[in-house]
């Protein structure tokens, strides 16, 4: 698998990132590309050691390891190393459906797995995913592929985040006639709107919704079954369901001044800042960071994503607040390969607020006590307070306040970025379909079958919040299950 001692002869090596102080001037992607050699050489890393488990996909203590859809890393990164790219692109898309995407947003539990990894840096697996799909788009050798053969059969999917896409490709790749339901003004799902385009630009998103178009999957959009669209006429019309509906319903913060103006979910941010991007609309004034002191409660990639949008809406200073301690800067005892390294990492966010004011946005151990208001009713500011993590009686950790550590933070946005509590229910309800302790869509993995016939689950709304991989081998998985129930057997990888 690539060079046999070409781990020894190149260090790991990423392509350089724009200029910080240039790019936050724009929505344009910040990631570069390397050339050819230097990918090559990347790719002859890859060790032939015996048992890859950066493609095991793998759950240990809780956390992803290895690629969740299973992508054939070694064969692909043999093949870059030998020149033979389209050869590694149709590797690449044996299992995964779009992998410009998650070359793009993945956080690579693949790396984090990497045999190299155990006592080096490991190989670069993400940017080579990502050039790889890059390079089939500018070679043409990615276009439509209609179905050879039509089997009669009408699948509907609800929701076109990434799990829906999945499954709609690959249902219309079985032969079925796929309908796609989206209640945004444009499919995409989380892909479109909930990604800001400097990670992700949504001409790249376009191309594959064409592609998908172009190949016979039918989208709807404005339309939100439930509400214009009635969920009797799914299970009528059509002989097979897929929800991908997405985990929507974000996490609030229940504390004395959350009713005032200027306090909004993350996710509503982002959207209406794309949707300013797709239609040169300025966002409405009480999602504009523009000359205003932001605070975004909450980390992960959606905290980033919040704190790079601010930054390039010309906020005058913001602050990310964290509840949870600072991670060490190398794996903790407890954190052995080849689990995901929990370590300190900079995201380009981060990075951004650093090159702009001096210092990184984040605070840890630190809650949010109150809003406090101006005269007008809006917030004027947060009151925090350090907090300490300590066991309780049944040995769970708990956040303590730590007397005498409040302190003011100026706001006049807050934007709370503190996940996703699953599914909103008011489809799932009138369909009947059974959710679970955690009010996501009951339905087991591998199988993903719901309580109602005929109705299948995949993504966010069955596994609850995840990453984008995560529901690619969701909607995949959904999809060669619901092709079995409609043809008794699947040819569907």
């Amino acid at each position: 698998m690539g060079k046999p001692t070409g781990f020894l002869e190149y260090p790991r090596a990423l392509p350089s990132d724009r200029p910080v102080l240039e790019r936050i001037k724009d929505w344009r992607e910040f990631h570069q590309p390397l050339d050819e050699r230097a990918l090559r050489e990347q790719a002859a890393r890859c060790m032939d050691c015996g048992t890859p488990f950066c493609h095991t996909g793998t759950l240990i203590s809780g956390i992803t390891s290895g690629c969740p859809i299973h992508n054939l890393i070694p064969e692909w990164n043999d093949l870059v190393y030998r020149g033979l790219w389209r050869e590694a692109l149709e590797r690449l898309h044996r299992t995964n459906n779009f992998p410009e995407f998650t070359g793009r947003v993945c956080p690579a539990p693949c790396e984090g797995s990497c045999v190299l990894g155990f006592n080096n840096p490991p190989v670069t697996i993400k940017n080579l995913e990502c050039a790889i799909a890059d390079k089939g788009w500018e070679q043409g050798w990615i276009h439509p592929e209609p179905p050879p053969v039509q089997t009669g059969k009408r699948v509907a999917v609800v929701g076109s985040g990434p799990a829906g896409l999945c499954a709609a490709a690959q249902l219309r790749r079985a032969g079925h006639a796929v309908t796609v339901f989206e209640r945004a003004d444009r499919a995409g799902g989380l892909l479109m709107y909930g990604i800001p385009n400097m990670k992700l630009d949504k001409a790249l998103v376009q191309r594959r919704l064409d592609g998908l178009a172009a190949a016979g999957v039918q989208f709807l959009t404005h339309t939100e079954v439930g509400v214009n669209y009635a969920p009797r006429r799914l299970l009528t019309e059509h002989d097979a369901v897929v929800l991908c509906t997405g985990a929507t319903r974000p996490r609030d913060l229940a504390v004395d001044g959350r009713s005032l103006g200027g306090i909004r979910f993350a996710m509503d941010y982002l959207t209406a800042n794309t949707r300013h991007l797709l239609e040169a609309q300025p966002p409405p004034p009480d999602l504009s960071a523009a000359g205003k002191d932001v605070v975004v409660i909450g980390g992960g990639d959606t905290g980033t994503d919040c704190v790079g949008t601010a930054l390039r809406q010309g906020c005058r200073s913001v602050v990310q607040v964290e509840i949870l301690p600072r991670p060490p800067l190398e794996r903790a005892p407890d954190n052995p390969w080849p689990e995901w390294p929990r370590i300190f990492r900079q995201d380009y966010g981060q990075e951004e607020a650093q090159a702009l004011f001096g210092a990184d946005p984040r605070t840890y151990e630190t809650t949010v006590k109150r809003f406090l208001a101006d005269e007008a009713g809006r917030v004027r500011a947060l009151l925090t307070v350090r907090v300490k993590w300590e066991k309780d009686a049944q040995g769970r950790y708990r956040p303590l306040e730590i007397l005498g550590t409040e302190k003011e933070l100026p706001a006049q946005l807050v934007l709370l970025a503190m996940g996703f509590l699953g599914p909103e229910s008011a489809l799932l309800d009138q369909l009947g379909v059974e959710r679970d302790s955690r009010s996501t869509i009951k339905a087991e993995h591998g199988v993903f079958a719901t309580n109602v016939k005929g109705v299948f689950a995949a993504g966010d709304c069955r596994r609850g919040q995840s990453l984008v991989v995560w529901a690619f081998n969701e909607g995949r998985g959904a999809a060669r299950e619901c092709d079995r129930y409609l043809m008794g057997d699947t040819l569907l990888p």
